[in-house]
């Protein structure tokens, strides 16, 4: 192996010799490079140049791994943050959705509060105060069904309900208020009575009759209402009459066979009469109805009656004379008065006639101003 070529050490010369000659193709050993400062300089920069290369190399090796490591972390961190946000998301809408509905209920229990609150203070006035609003309107009731319909029975009990009331209170100043009920109890039972119902009742009794009563125009009329014969007449020709003593058992055996033989005259009397009658009539026109035109006359009759009725109830004194007599003109005009129906239906009618509709009613303003007046002091 060629040696390296040295080169010469110009130290160890002294100074003005000639070099020797030098042989140029010859190589440099290793020894002499390593002799060399700047080449030992320049390796030990490379080594150390490629030692911190290796090094760099692998500490940015491990930092990307790091790196990659935390960012796959990072990853599932943001993974997991997105879903915890979207779950909060969800859970502030179900708060908010709650905090509404909470919202309203609140407001409905402050409005229930209220209404409880004004339900309390309406509750808590003065009692005398809720026993005054209750009598007026008691009153008012009763002063109206009064006038309208003449109940007098009604505004009686009213006043009476009213002062019963009044009396259970210790309040003085209601002595005033009971002596002005007192006076409209007393101008009340002053009144004269009318049986309201029961003239009503025995109009509606003959409107009832109206349809059984004989006409002028029917081809059979009937036998006129018979008078009344004494108890002991009809009961000794019917054969029931007491045993006589028996001093007079013949005279009552005579007296019973005149009594049958008089019965059997009568009826055979009766009997010849109905083979011909001869009857004077006072209006002729009556004879003269037609069956079409009976039913209208007595539905007309019917309706008289009931516009009687209802003037009796309105407390009409004009209108209910008006259509009685109108009822009664006709009964006498149409309808065959010698029957019993016809008589007991004009005997119903004169009854109701006899009756004094036209009572003026007195008013409860009496009574109303009291209250109205101790209901307006402060």
């Amino acid at each position: 192996m060629n040696d390296l070529p040295t080169l010469p050490d110009h130290n160890s010369k002294p100074a003005g010799t000639a070099p020797p000659y030098v042989n140029a193709a010859a190589p440099a050993t290793m020894t002499d490079i390593l002799q060399r400062p700047m080449t030992v300089a320049v390796i030990v920069i490379a080594l150390l140049l490629a030692a911190h290369a290796w090094s760099t190399r692998n500490s940015l090796q491990k930092l990307r791994i790091e790196v990659a490591n935390r960012l796959q972390k990072a990853e599932v961190v943001n993974t997991e943050t997105a879903a915890t946000m979207r779950s909060v998301q969800d859970l502030t809408r179900d708060l908010q959705a709650k905090l509404t509905v909470l919202d309203n209920r609140q407001l409905e229990a402050q409005s229930q509060q209220l209404a409880l609150e004004q339900l309390y203070q309406d509750l808590s006035k003065n009692r005398d105060e809720w026993a005054l609003a209750e009598i007026e309107q008691v009153l008012a009731t009763a002063s109206q069904q009064l006038q309208l319909a003449g109940n007098v029975r009604g505004a009686l009990i009213a006043l009476q309900n009213a002062d019963r009331s009044l009396s259970r209170s210790d309040t003085p100043q209601f002595i005033t208020i009971r002596r002005a009920i007192a006076r409209d109890i007393e101008k009340l039972q002053a009144l004269p009575a009318l049986d309201l119902v029961g003239v009503a009742l025995r109009i509606d009794n003959a409107i009832a009759q109206v349809d059984t009563l004989p006409l002028l125009s029917d081809e059979k009329p009937v036998l006129p209402a018979r008078p009344q014969r004494a108890r002991g007449t009809d009961a000794i020709a019917k054969g029931t009459a007491p045993a006589a003593p028996v001093v007079a058992v013949n005279e009552g055996y005579m007296a019973r066979a005149r009594a049958t033989w008089n019965a059997w005259i009568s009826e055979l009397w009766d009997e010849l009469r109905q083979l011909i009658r001869v009857r004077k009539v006072d209006t002729p026109e009556a004879l003269m109805i037609s069956p079409e035109q009976t039913y209208f006359l007595r539905e007309n009759l019917k309706l008289r009656l009931l516009n009687a009725r209802l003037a009796l109830l309105s407390r009409n004194e004009a209108a209910f004379r008006a259509d009685l007599e109108s009822a009664q003109l006709a009964l006498t005009r149409y309808f065959d008065t010698r029957a019993a129906h016809t008589q007991s239906v004009q005997a119903l009618l004169r009854q109701v006639q006899a009756n004094n509709v036209a009572i003026e009613m007195p008013s409860l303003a009496d009574s109303l101003n009291a209250v109205r007046n101790y209901k307006s002091k402060p």
